[in-house]
């Protein structure tokens, strides 16, 4: 990243949020020292009410666009288990 972007924000792009089970995901992966972590933001609307549950984990990817699937991934198996438990 430029000092540009450092100093004024990243120019990136973010990924388009994924529709599951009536949940939105936006894969946010997080730089590192020598890669990425998995991490995404799960919303819903429940009772009228937008609910948002941020999802971090342990696993690190080389690449930016490996992190991003496997955050996906993850987040919809988190959303399989637990639906909307994960706003408790």
């Amino acid at each position: 990243m430029s000092l540009f972007g450092k100093l004024f924000g990243s120019s990136e792009k973010k990924a388009e949020p994924v529709e599951h089970n009536g949940f939105r995901i936006f894969a946010e992966p997080m730089k590192e020292a020598g890669g990425f972590r998995i991490g995404a933001r799960i919303e819903a609307e429940i009772d009228g009410v937008k609910k948002t549950h941020s999802m971090i984990r342990a696993d690190t990817y080389q690449n930016a666009e490996t992190a991003m699937e496997a955050s996906v991934t993850k987040a919809k198996m988190l959303i399989d288990q637990m639906g909307s438990r994960i706003f408790d």
